[in-house]
């Protein structure tokens, strides 16, 4: 005996049900084309259980048994670790770009310090250098005084500026290293929270949550733009996570958090709150605001205070041993005040009245021109304090010495753009949804319900003529 018409009625319904679940996973599918987070979910295919029938064992149709989630978590852990390295670079970039910006010059690379500018350093020192020349020949002139006093406080006002503008990056860094560690430090919570609705939901349903899937693993690469990560798979579908060797999730609860402390001087750096443990961090937004504040940053405005405090103590060397300016006083008062690039300034008394300037070194000789003339000199004197260089050549190297580390930082981020392209075109490949593709298995699921229809409407109308048959 044959399986009979009610078991074919039945298949039919079956395959029905199994068609029209195909389609909506379908239409998930093409609901969420363009959604970058989503991985494309397929619906999986099982026959039914046969039977023993007199001819034979006989197949009893289809049934679906789940729906399946397309990822490859090697594509995505390499994700994660490029998007640490990308953005490292991409903070750095944007960090020595506003430095560039700060110093009111084009920087273009270590073999090219600086474009022209006249408004830079680099052109207020030749400037101020080039008035005290000029003075050496007329050291009677009133009119050079001025001007070699009003480029000397242009001078000192772009070491004060850009000392000033690199202190604000420096304090905006360490603000966008609090705000990224904040939203680290919610993004873990929210991975918890996930790791504890994805283990409730397979134990409860027996099948893979795969919407809360795709939502964890977006918020893991937006953690893992913040920092670098390692992301431990368990057994029952939730994923620990640590940063810097400490374990911050374990399961459905937070273990640790970041901190953003005071590690002396003001130095705001990154720690474990739990365990206190400083956290070694080598990629990331978080890692990439500290090593460009520490590194080309401080390194920037570490040499401009020490040329401004070796121009102030070679200039005042220099004009203290001077005479009387053009009123004949005798006040050997020192030309520059200050002690580095943050306060730098003019001696006052000198732009109050540039007669004053002491450009003799003869007393009594307003005529004289040494102190002026060795003054201009000291621009092409080699500074001890200075590497043996000009100040000058020093300015030049510290300029191409930030050049130099953004050419590195805009090389490294092209590198990592093309690296990141490839892996998320090969992501696509292997989890994006494909309109083509969708739009056949729409067709095919169609098509095989429109059949399994016509299979129940052909059997009910064969058990119709039986019972007709029946009952005359």
């Amino acid at each position: 005996m044959s399986i009979g018409l009610f078991s074919v009625l039945n298949m039919a319904a079956r395959a029905m049900d199994t068609q029209q679940a195909g389609i909506e996973v379908t239409g998930q599918n093409l609901s969420n084309v363009n959604n970058p987070n989503y991985s494309r979910q397929v619906l999986e295919v099982s026959t039914s259980p046969s039977m023993a029938t007199d001819i034979g064992i006989e197949g009893t149709g289809v049934q679906a048994t789940g729906i399946q989630q397309i990822v490859s978590q090697v594509v995505n852990t390499q994700i994660q670790a490029e998007n640490s390295a990308s953005t490292y670079w991409q903070t750095q970039q944007q960090a020595l770009e506003f430095a560039q910006t700060d110093l009111g010059q084009q920087v273009t690379s270590a073999s090219t310090s600086s474009s022209d500018s006249s408004q830079g350093i680099a052109s207020a020192l030749s400037s101020f250098f080039n008035d005290l020349q000029t003075l050496s020949t007329e050291p009677n002139s009133l009119s050079e005084r001025q001007v070699v006093i009003g480029d000397a406080s242009t001078l000192a006002s772009q070491f004060n500026q850009v000392n000033q503008q690199l202190g604000s990056l420096t304090s905006q860094l360490n603000g966008q290293l609090q705000t990224d560690v904040t939203n680290g430090n919610q993004l873990l919570s929210e991975i918890a929270g996930l790791n504890n609705q994805i283990v409730t939901a397979q134990v409860t349903t027996g099948s893979s949550p795969n919407d809360l899937l795709d939502q964890r693993e977006e918020d893991i690469e937006n953690l893992s733009n913040l920092t670098n990560i390692s992301v431990t798979p368990q057994t029952n579908g939730a994923v620990n996570i640590s940063i810097g060797g400490v374990q911050m999730v374990s399961g459905n609860s937070v273990s640790d958090t970041m901190q953003v402390y005071d590690a002396g001087g003001g130095q705001m750096l990154v720690r474990a709150t739990t365990a206190g443990t400083p956290l070694t961090l080598t990629g990331g937004s978080i890692a990439g605001e500290i090593d460009a504040r520490d590194g080309p940053v401080a390194t920037l405005s570490g040499n401009l205070n020490t040329l401004a405090a070796q121009l102030i103590d070679a200039v005042n060397g220099v004009y203290k041993g001077g005479y009387g300016g053009l009123t004949g006083s005798t006040t050997n008062a020192l030309f520059f005040s200050g002690s580095d690039a943050s306060d730098i300034a003019v001696n006052q008394d000198l732009v109050n009245n540039p007669a004053l300037f002491q450009a003799s070194g003869v007393e009594g000789n307003t005529g004289d021109n040494t102190v002026a003339l060795q003054m201009a000199q000291l621009a092409n004197q080699l500074n001890t304090g200075l590497n043996n260089q000009t100040f000058s050549q020093s300015y030049a190297g510290t300029v191409a010495t930030l050049g130099q580390s953004l050419s590195s930082a805009n090389n490294e981020v092209s590198d990592q753009q093309t690296v990141q392209e490839m892996l998320q075109q090969q992501r696509s490949s292997i989890s994006g949804v494909s309109l083509v593709e969708e739009m056949g298995n729409l067709s095919t699921y169609q098509n095989a319900y429109e059949a399994s229809a016509h299979l129940m409407t052909t059997v009910d109308d064969m058990l119709q003529e039986l019972l007709s048959i029946q009952t005359s």
